[in-house]
C-alpha cells in the first residue's frame, strides 16, 4: 500500500489473526508510513455467525491481552470493539478521518460476505481497503480438480496443494508502529465476560496451555526439539507427549500454517524428517477441511452426502448423551477423553475418534449434537476441522470413514493406551486396577475390583449400552439409511 497521505491513520482489523509477527495487514499498514489503529472487531450480527463457545471464549481474553501487549511494545494500542462491521469501521473512519483499511482475510461464509461487502463499500467511497492471505497456505477457491471442481478426497487434494509452488517465507513483525495521537473509542476486555464465573470450568487450563503469539512459538519449539522424532510412531498414544498441540493456536491465528512449513524443513535426522514430512500431512488435513468448507459453508449442521439425512438417530436415550458429555459410559478410554476435555479444554485426536464413534455409532446420536459439544468445550473448536472430522466419523462427510468402521472402545483402549496411564490419569477411580483390566473393568474378577475400590455401578458406571449389541443396531441403521 502506497498512500501520501501519511498524516491520515490506517486501520487494521484483527478477527482470527491473534499475532504480529507473519502478519500482512499489519506489517502492510507498518510499512505505509501511516499512523495504525489495530482493533479487534467481534461481529457475530450475521444471520448465519455462529457465536464461538466458551472455551474459546476462555482463550480468546487471554489472547487478546497477549496481542495487546504485543502491541504496546510496537507503540501500538488495541482497540476492542464488538458488532456491525461496517457500522463500527465507518464509525472509526468518521472519528479519525482514516483513509485505509486493511485485514487478514477470512474463509468461512459469514466472515467472507462481511468483508466482502465492506471492501466493496469502502472502495466506493474511495477508501483504500486491502486484504492478505495468511490463515491458510492455499485460497480455498485455487486448487480445482481436473473437471473444474473442489476436491472430495484428501489423497488427491493434498497431491495438488503440494504440487503448488511452495508456500511463501513467513514475515518478520514490523519493527514499530506509528501511533494515532488522539483517543480511539474502546470496550474493556473485562465488560466483553470471556472468562467464565460461578463456576470458573475453566480454573485449570493454565496448567496445560498459554495462550497468545509466544505460547505458541515455545510451543513449537517444544515440538521441533522433542515429540517430532516419535511422531510417527507415537502420535496415536494419548498416554506420551508426541502430539504437537498447536491446534488452539492455529485456530486463533497466534502462529500460522507458513511458519510451521518452513520450521519443518530442516533435516536433522530419519526420525525428524519422517516426524516433519507426516506432520506436514496433518496440516495439509486442515487446509482440507478449510476447502470443503468454503465450498460447503453449512458443513457443522447439514449432511456432506445427502443419503444421511433420512438417518433414523436415537437421540439422548435414558439420558446417554448426558452421560458420554460426563465421561460416565462405562468405558474408560471414552471416559477418559471426555474428562481430559472437560478438565483442559482439548482431547487427544485418537480418542476424539473414538469418543465420537461412541456417541454416533454405539449410541445413535445424531453427529451434529456431539459436534456442537466439542464446539463449546474446545479451546481449539475451528469451524472447518472440528466439522468436517465428525462428519468423517460419522461416514456422512467427504473422504469419511466406512460407515461400518466402528471402533471398539475397548480394543482401541488397550492398544493406544496399553499400560492404562491416560485413562488412570483422568479416570482416578480405576487408578489402581491392573492393566489387564483398566479398559474393561467389568471382566475383572470381585477381588481383583475389591483391592482397586472399585465398585461398579456406585464408584464407577457399569457400561451403558454393549458394544456387541450397539455395533448390529448401528449397522442395521446404516444399512436402512443407505438404502
Amino acid at each position: 500500500m502506497t498512500d501520501d497521505n501519511t498524516d491520515k491513520p490506517a486501520i487494521v482489523l484483527f478477527r482470527h489473526d491473534l499475532r504480529i509477527r507473519d502478519n500482512r495487514a499489519l506489517l502492510a499498514a507498518a510499512g505505509s508510513g501511516k499512523p495504525v489503529i489495530p482493533i479487534f472487531l467481534s461481529d457475530e450480527t450475521n444471520e448465519d455467525s455462529r457465536p464461538i463457545g466458551g472455551a474459546r471464549k476462555w482463550w480468546l481474553h487471554h489472547s487478546l491481552k497477549a496481542l495487546g501487549a504485543s502491541l504496546e511494545k510496537l507503540g501500538g494500542r488495541l482497540i476492542l470493539r464488538r458488532g456491525n462491521t461496517a457500522a463500527i469501521v465507518d464509525e472509526v473512519l468518521d472519528d479519525t478521518g482514516a483513509d485505509a483499511v486493511l485485514w487478514n482475510r477470512r474463509y468461512d461464509r459469514p466472515g467472507v460476505a462481511i468483508d466482502t461487502a465492506l471492501k466493496a463499500g469502502l472502495s466506493s467511497r474511495g477508501i483504500a481497503a486491502e486484504s492478505f492471505e495468511g490463515h491458510l497456505l492455499h485460497e480455498p477457491y485455487a486448487l480445482k480438480t481436473g473437471s473444474g471442481g473442489y476436491y472430495r478426497v484428501y489423497s488427491p487434494f493434498w497431491r495438488a496443494l503440494n504440487a503448488q509452488p511452495e508456500p511463501r517465507d513467513p514475515l518478520a513483525a514490523p519493527r514499530e508502529l506509528l501511533a494515532w495521537p488522539h483517543p480511539v473509542t474502546t470496550d474493556s476486555l473485562d465488560d466483553w465476560a470471556l472468562l467464565p464465573h460461578e463456576p470458573d470450568w475453566a480454573n485449570g487450563f493454565f496448567r496445560d496451555w498459554t495462550p497468545g503469539e509466544e505460547g505458541a512459538h515455545e510451543r513449537l519449539a517444544d515440538f521441533l526439539d522433542g515429540s517430532i522424532d516419535r511422531y510417527v510412531a507415537k502420535r496415536n498414544r494419548p498416554d506420551m507427549e508426541a502430539t504437537s498441540r498447536l491446534s488452539p493456536h492455529l485456530a486463533h491465528g497466534e502462529i500460522t500454517p507458513f511458519q510451521i512449513w518452513h520450521a519443518l524443513r530442516a533435516p536433522e535426522g530419519l526420525d525428524h524428517r519422517s516426524g516433519a514430512e507426516k506432520f506436514r500431512a496433518e496440516v495439509g488435513w486442515r487446509e482440507f477441511s478449510w476447502h470443503l468448507l468454503f465450498h460447503n459453508p453449512k458443513l457443522h449442521s447439514e449432511n456432506f452426502k445427502p443419503a444421511f439425512d433420512n438417518f433414523a438417530w436415537a437421540g439422548d436415550a435414558g439420558g446417554q448423551f448426558t452421560a458420554w458429555k460426563r465421561g460416565l459410559t462405562g468405558y474408560p478410554i471414552v471416559d477418559a477423553g471426555m474428562r481430559q476435555l472437560w478438565q483442559t479444554g482439548w482431547m487427544h485426536n485418537r480418542v476424539r475418534m473414538v469418543v465420537a464413534s461412541f456417541l454416533i455409532k454405539h449410541l445413535l446420536v445424531d453427529w451434529r449434537e456431539g459436534e456442537a459439544w466439542f464446539w463449546d468445550t474446545l479451546v481449539d473448536a475451528d469451524p472447518a476441522n472440528n466439522s468436517a472430522s465428525w462428519q468423517w466419523v460419522a461416514g456422512s462427510g467427504a473422504d469419511a470413514a466406512p460407515y461400518f468402521r466402528i471402533f471398539n472402545p475397548v480394543l482401541q483402549g488397550e492398544k493406544f493406551d496399553p499400560k492404562g496411564d491416560y485413562v488412570r490419569k483422568f479416570v482416578p477411580e480405576l487408578k489402581t486396577l491392573p492393566a489387564k483390566f483398566v479398559h474393561q473393568p467389568w471382566n475383572a474378577p470381585e477381588a481383583v475390583l475389591r483391592e482397586a475400590n472399585v465398585s461398579l455401578g456406585e464408584t464407577y458406571p457399569w457400561p451403558i449400552v454393549d458394544h456387541q449389541a450397539s455395533r448390529r443396531r448401528a449397522l442395521d441403521a446404516y444399512s436402512a439409511a443407505m438404502r
